[in-house]
């Protein structure tokens, strides 16, 4: 065979093949692109439409409070007065704007009233005072139809609302027919009448324990015009690409004959790092010139070569200096943020992530990303289970992709594993160089996370009452003159509830004060349970606790009131003997700022004098202030 036969060969085999394949690729890449990013708008909507349910979940809940506070349902339920309770509800309905009502014990249903296309329902355990539980009361503000039409105009997609596979809502217009939704976590192509859509699916809780499931359907056709463009494109770039390698091949074979060799040589000895050799540039024609260039080509890359060693020392200088700064970082979000980017810009990684325990013993989550992790997540999951199982630094390779993953240990020298941090490439494997400065500024990371854990724990010590768990006499103070301050700008009502424990001293006294610490932290418990979370329970001091009720007026600063005394009159503590039990009882004064009008000092005495007056007639009981 002749050198030009084979030169064309060689053409086909080093050309065409490749081409051939990477328009293969070339045009999955595309497909899988477009239906990236597609699924990546869908499952952004998705979260949208999620949060709207959710927000939804959250009216439910004030309805449900308001609902299980109800004095005439509670009544009907204890004396077992079930047409009196069923009745109750749906007077409520109509009275506090709520969808539904439900009650159940287990999977029974005591009674359920309203619209059964209501969504998003708010739950409440119902018990009585000796503890009997009475079931999970369950009450919505919302219906399917308005969620799927306020989900729409958020999201412009079309939402599908369905449960038990019975279709509640949907706005696709009135000739088609709702598809059936897919798996949640998955995307797929949907059909409903001539409409094509791409779908998907998220499941939420629904009344008497039957899931709701929320459809996000987004228009098809886009994505496949987009695919169809962009092979196209593609298409004509790669041909033209092969005319033109066809067409200087065919011009430059017959001149490459008489000095192959010595260009092969020569190119030999440069790819072995040999830079000083030149190639030889006999006559003065195309291919001397050819030669010259790559002589000076060969210069150049050398001068890059060295100059991109100096640049990475300096990269590598940068990048200690950085790790060094983290140490002191406070905001662990932004730390994680800064140690990715870090590492993939110092290893040069397609991308990286950082996973963090939010507990000791809790589940990895993802907190920062870098680059992307498309081709590359089989690897990083690989390596990251390697560091897991072996509690160091580890790498892995998975179908020509490289990861490396590093723990971040905590400062305790226990050697748990409190995250992660991940890098990964396609094509070259990570160097000792590499490895060695990935490893440094993880473990500066890992020591600036457990500073800000520190940091942390000093911030919540210095607020909490150790004991009760409650907010100090501090934290109360300041919590009072916000709130007050609050409650005045926007003239809102503003609550306060003074407690203390009836003969306190006497069980210090009889018992000891372990027995007295005991009882202390079961009253701040029935407290703590008792109060929202924009309450603001705290120990007031010794054995008097307070909680600041914020847009609460003196009615509703009682009724709490009277389900905490009532909560701790039914409290049985056991006796350090164990031989029998120790019940208490707590008196409380209320009081409240109408409009936030007053001073915070004002309303603490007038709830101080009523809780005085409690005490005085009697205990056991809540007085208002006058």
């Amino acid at each position: 065979m002749s050198f030009r036969a084979r030169l064309r060969l060689f053409f086909v085999l080093i050309v065409i093949v490749p081409m051939l394949s990477v328009a293969i690729v070339l045009f999955r890449l595309i497909s899988d692109n477009e239906t990236g990013k597609a699924d990546a708008g869908l499952n952004a909507n998705v979260m949208a439409a999620r949060s709207l349910f959710l927000e939804a979940t959250r009216r439910s809940d004030g309805a449900v409070q308001g609902v299980g506070s109800d004095r005439v349902l509670a009544d009907a339920l204890l004396r077992g007065d079930l047409p009196r309770a069923r009745e109750r509800a749906r007077q409520l309905l109509a009275s506090r704007g709520i969808e539904r009502i439900a009650l159940s014990r287990g999977t029974k249903v005591v009674f359920d009233v309203g619209h059964h296309d209501a969504v998003a329902p708010g739950r409440r355990d119902l018990s009585g005072f000796s503890g009997r539980r009475l079931g999970l009361l369950e009450a919505s503000t919302t219906r399917a139809a308005e969620y799927a039409r306020l989900a729409r105009r958020v999201t412009g997609m079309e939402i599908v609302v369905g449960s038990g596979g019975r279709v509640l809502a949907d706005t696709l217009p009135a000739d088609r027919q709702a598809p059936p939704l897919p798996e949640p976590g998955q995307a797929e192509h949907l059909q409903a009448g001539d409409g094509s859509y791409r779908g998907a699916t998220f499941l939420a809780a629904g009344f008497v324990g039957r899931p709701v499931e929320v459809g996000v359907l987004a228009p098809d056709t886009e994505r496949s015009t987009n695919i169809t463009d962009a092979r196209l494109l593609a298409g004509g770039i790669l041909l033209g690409f092969l005319v033109l390698a066809l067409t200087f091949a065919l011009a430059v074979s017959r001149s490459l004959q008489a000095q192959i060799g010595a260009f092969l040589q020569a190119a030999r000895r440069l790819g072995a790092g040999d830079f000083a050799t030149n190639v030889p540039t006999p006559g003065r024609d195309e291919f001397a010139e050819l030669g010259e260039e790559f002589n000076k080509m060969s210069r150049q890359l050398a001068e890059h070569i060295q100059s991109l060693d100096r640049q990475r020392e300096r990269l590598e200088q940068s990048m200690r200096r950085i790790g060094e700064s983290f140490a002191s970082n406070l905001d662990r979000d932004a730390l994680l943020e800064i140690v990715v980017r870090a590492a993939v810009d110092g290893v040069e990684a397609q991308g990286g992530r950082a996973c963090v325990r939010p507990a000791d013993t809790g589940p990895l989550e993802e907190h920062a990303r870098a680059g992307t992790l498309n081709g590359i997540g089989d690897a990083v999951r690989a390596a990251e289970s390697e560091v897991l199982a072996s509690g160091v630094g580890g790498e892995a390779e998975v179908g020509g992709a490289y990861a490396l993953a590093h723990p971040l240990h905590g400062a305790d020298g226990t050697g748990v594993v409190l995250g992660l941090v991940s890098v990964a490439r396609r094509g070259r494997e990570f160097s000792s160089t590499e490895r060695e400065l990935f490893g440094y500024l993880a473990a500066q990371a890992a020591v600036s996370i457990e500073n800000v854990g520190l940091h942390e724990t000093v911030q919540r010590q210095a607020v909490t009452d150790e004991l009760t768990g409650l907010f100090n006499h501090r934290r109360f103070q300041e919590a009072m003159e916000s709130e007050a301050e609050r409650a005045r700008r926007f003239s809102q009502d503003l609550g306060l509830v003074m407690l203390d424990i009836d003969d306190f001293k006497k069980v210090n006294d009889t018992y000891g004060h372990q027995q007295g610490d005991m009882v202390l932290a079961e009253v701040a418990r029935i407290l703590r349970e008792s109060s929202r979370e924009i309450d603001a329970p705290a120990r007031y001091g010794g054995e008097e606790l307070a909680v600041v009720l914020p847009q609460t007026d003196l009615e509703g600063a009682y009724n709490l009131a009277e389900r905490v005394r009532s909560g701790i009159a039914g409290l049985e503590l056991p006796l350090p003997d164990r031989n029998g039990t120790l019940r208490v009882t707590a008196s409380l004064g209320v009081a409240a700022l109408p409009h936030g009008e007053g001073e915070p000092r004002d309303l603490l005495a007038r709830a101080d004098a009523a809780l005085y007056e409690a005490k005085r007639s009697g205990k056991n009981k809540v007085v208002r202030a006058g």
